[in-house]
């Protein structure tokens, strides 16, 4: 599956390892991405893709501030959870 910016991911290894993270920006076989607590947008995490799961979901129009990353995350994980 093909990473698009907005794109809401899974880490899959590391210290951030089964946390979700919104793509703010890809660099050839990297990903920026960015939770908006530990992870701020204003200095996101370069992780490799293949250490990233890409979800369904991507944000249209996503806002470029920590409270709105961790308000879709938040309602991305409760929804997952509910299904």
């Amino acid at each position: 599956m093909d990473f698009y910016v907005g794109q809401i991911v899974r880490a899959k290894a590391g210290r951030d390892k089964g946390g979700f993270f919104i793509v703010t920006q890809l660099d050839g076989s990297y990903a920026y991405i960015a939770n908006g607590k530990k992870r701020k947008v204003e200095s996101p995490k370069k992780k490799k893709l293949i250490h990233l799961v890409p979800t369904s979901a991507v944000i249209q129009d996503v806002g470029r501030t920590n409270r709105e990353f961790r308000r879709i995350l938040s309602d991305y994980c409760d929804k997952s959870l509910s299904l």
